[in-house]
């Protein structure tokens, strides 16, 4: 599968989405994809970032990760973003980077790219399906192909059986309360081999 391209965006306040984007990486390198983990802008006023200790320490340990641009979307064959949610939807920051995809979109860029999405929360009914799903519509409209884990793979039920993403509920400090990694691999590798798919059938 080296010639499979995936693009791992997420956005992550204090490092929760960034540790699942890295697994996803993990995951896809070992089926041999090209892999890219890529932040979106942050958007919050210095003053929130500055104000929470855990926030700003991440915000300076991963200011050497590239910012995503929309080339990066043209480049990839596959995406996965990773999130958390806020009220049960994607965080401003990445509603903010996709409400840039218009013309991507508008020129059919965007179309058939294979996606799927992870997500977090700080309890177990916190919004992790609402956010995977509130994201996902925006890939229906660009016309991507959307590749959900669902219940491929045992390892899903150890992170929390959610078939629409891994998800995970991370405690008051930092720790995830779900065995996720050997999920998260398994999601990384399912969209890059449907990607690899989907990349046979259009030569």
């Amino acid at each position: 599968m080296s010639n499979v391209k995936l693009a791992v965006i997420y956005y992550s306040s204090t490092g929760s989405n960034y540790k699942l984007a890295n697994w996803a990486k993990e995951g896809a390198e070992a089926v041999g994809a090209e892999v890219k983990v890529l932040k979106v802008p942050e958007l919050a006023p210095e003053a929130a970032i500055a104000s929470n200790p855990a926030w700003k320490a991440h915000v300076e340990a991963t200011q050497d990760v590239p910012t995503v641009t929309l080339s990066d979307l043209e480049w990839a064959d596959a995406i996965i973003f990773s999130v958390p949610t806020r009220f049960g939807n994607m965080p401003a920051q990445m509603k903010q980077f996709l409400d840039t995809t218009g013309g991507l979109w508008f020129q059919g860029k965007l179309a058939n790219k294979v996606v799927s999405a992870m997500s977090s929360a700080s309890n177990l009914h916190g919004g992790h399906e609402a956010t995977l799903l509130s994201l996902y519509t925006t890939m229906y409209h660009w016309g991507a192909i959307v590749a959900a884990p669902g219940y491929t793979d045992p390892v899903t039920f150890g992170a929390g059986g959610n078939p629409y993403g891994t998800s995970v509920t991370v405690d008051q400090n930092g720790n995830f309360t779900e065995n996720a990694e050997a999920a998260v691999k398994h999601q990384a590798k399912r969209t890059v081999t449907v990607a690899e798919w989907v990349k046979k059938g259009q030569q």
